[in-house]
């Protein structure tokens, strides 16, 4: 897999891995669960957005709700970005939103001489709901990805993070830059 950075008509390979989290959790109306069970992004992605230029390769990694996800889950997203980076195509990780800043951080302290952009995202509306962010924030992950430097980023709701300086707002719904301390 070979990549470019291109403003012309360069097709680009984009890497997803799934972790889980709100995007990609599916309703089961049998029982009226709404639950992680698997992936079905690339098939969503593609059904709803226009991507002549981008080549998605998708490793489902974990089907996990953040929340419930620990330092041996981090571990292995770290590995999976490890050995996907070798590929030199950007990499956009979708994740749960509440532990997502963590995890980011995680990631960005363990590893060192990255040389692809890695961004983070997730939604706070599964992907499939009439209301959903999840189409916004994949679209826009994934544009980020292909234009920003080699580094940790959150992309969300119109906004680039860049990690660790990155935390959840809860009563806004939405991610937010932490200030650093003044010295």
């Amino acid at each position: 897999m070979h990549t470019k950075k291109s403003l012309n008509n360069a097709v680009t390979d984009v890497i997803i891995i799934t972790t889980g989290g709100t995007i990609e959790k599916t309703y089961d109306e049998f029982d009226g669960s709404l639950e992680n069970r698997g992936t079905s992004i690339k098939n969503r992605i593609l059904s709803k957005l226009r991507l002549p230029y981008t080549n998605i390769h998708v490793e489902a990694l974990l089907s996990k709700d953040s929340l419930f996800m620990d330092d041996t889950d981090r571990e292995m997203i770290c590995e999976a970005i490890g050995k996907e980076s070798k590929k030199n195509a950007p990499i956009v990780v979708l994740h749960g939103t509440d532990t997502m800043a963590v995890t980011a951080k995680y990631c960005f302290d363990e590893i060192k001489n990255l040389t692809v952009p890695v961004v983070f995202t997730g939604a706070m509306v599964p992907m499939g709901f009439e209301d959903t962010d999840a189409t916004q924030n994949v679209t826009e992950a994934m544009l980020a990805a292909k234009l920003l430097p080699p580094g940790f980023y959150i992309s969300f709701h119109n906004q680039i993070f860049i990690v660790p300086n990155v935390h959840k707002n809860k009563e806004k719904r939405t991610f937010e830059t932490i200030e650093e301390p003044k010295k």
